[in-house]
């Protein structure tokens, strides 16, 4: 049962943000995403405007079916819409439900994912490698658009991190189950006697955020710049285009130096170092709120083994749901990567319910 408060609540909400969007008084930013909050509450107000009409009509329903002067067929009538009211009532109440769910707020986010080579030295950066391309064929079946914004390879065509980031719609909410430690299991063309090896890859989902979401003060920074080259440059260049920006109260840094243009490096610098501190924050929220953070599968947590990649049985493997699918290849070309996720999302959806409870 929904407290009829907290649908009436919607209710008054929607009107509000109306009316602060007729005003024109907000400023660009806030107004996109207020209006982003309208059109959201917009997908569920009239269920919950008869939501709340459902008691009246029941209440006269009652009324009616209590007057014992009213003939046969007017209070069959009574009894039948009754009947029909409860009905529609409960699915109305599904659906508010799964609405009113704890949300996260960043769902309707784009994403910057890194992916970072853990143990198993070639290997392992070889694995990194096939994880950008899984997530590469991911993004172009659902149309999304995938820009990169720093590679670093390492010998034999492996990648030691790559950072990239996903713009469309919602991609946070499909991207962040995929934070923590993947695992491969293969043998390594290197190896001589058919030896399976076991190696791994971090991946990081930040949701992607603009300065309306964060407020970071220049006087908070650190700003270097020194000379590309080395590991991760593309090219040895005679300027100081390269980057360093250190976030002084959070020790977050982050360095750029794939483009030639110290601007363009300073500008994909602080786009990673907004998420990254962001990311630091709402982490921290949520350890503080931890009781609720053990009842969620999206966790984010860079340490926690989620799923292996087993070539030799051909399977993939999700740990935290405990599904296994005999289709590797197809799962790596993106084909089959939503079974996984839908059924991530249903427990995550599952688990929150049982809160709501």
């Amino acid at each position: 049962m929904i407290p009829i408060q907290k649908v009436k609540d919607l209710i008054i909400k929607y009107g509000n943000l109306e009316k602060e969007l007729s005003s024109s008084k907000l400023e660009p930013k806030l107004f996109a995403k207020k209006s982003k909050e309208y059109s959201n509450l917009g997908s569920i107000i009239s269920i919950a405007k008869e939501y709340v009409s459902f008691e009246t009509e029941k209440k006269d329903l009652k009324q009616i079916l209590e007057d014992k002067n009213n003939d046969t067929e007017i209070l069959q009538l009574a009894k039948k819409d009754l009947i029909e009211i409860e009905t529609r009532k409960e699915k109305h109440e599904n659906k508010l439900k799964i609405f009113l769910l704890p949300k996260d707020e960043d769902d309707s986010k784009n994403a910057i994912v890194e992916i970072r080579a853990g143990t198993g030295g070639l290997e392992a950066s070889l694995f990194c490698a096939d994880l950008f391309k899984m997530y590469e064929k991911v993004c172009s079946k659902k149309k999304w658009k995938l820009e990169i914004i720093n590679i670093s390879k390492s010998e034999a065509g492996g990648f030691k991190e790559v950072i990239f980031s996903v713009n469309g719609n919602d991609i946070y909410s499909y991207l962040k189950y995929e934070s923590g430690v993947h695992r491969v299991q293969r043998i390594p063309k290197t190896e001589t006697q058919g030896r399976v090896h076991t190696s791994a890859a971090t991946v990081a989902v930040l949701p992607e955020v603009e300065e309306v979401d964060i407020q970071i003060k220049e006087t908070d920074l650190r700003i270097d710049v020194f000379r590309a080259g080395g590991p991760g440059g593309q090219s040895v260049n005679t300027t100081d285009s390269a980057v360093r920006i250190t976030h002084i109260p959070s020790g977050v840094v982050v360095s750029q130096q794939d483009e030639k243009s110290q601007h363009k490096n300073k500008a994909k610098a602080l786009k990673i170092l907004r998420s990254r501190v962001y990311e630091a924050e709402k982490r921290k929220k949520d350890q503080e709120r931890s009781l609720n953070r053990k009842s969620q599968i999206g966790s984010g947590d860079r340490s926690e083994r989620i799923r292996t990649y087993n070539f030799p049985q051909g399977r993939v493997t999700d740990h935290r749901i405990n599904m296994t699918l005999h289709k590797l290849e197809e799962f790596l070309s993106g084909d089959v990567h939503e079974e996984i996720n839908d059924e991530l999302r249903l427990k995550d959806q599952n688990l929150k319910l049982e809160t709501l409870k």
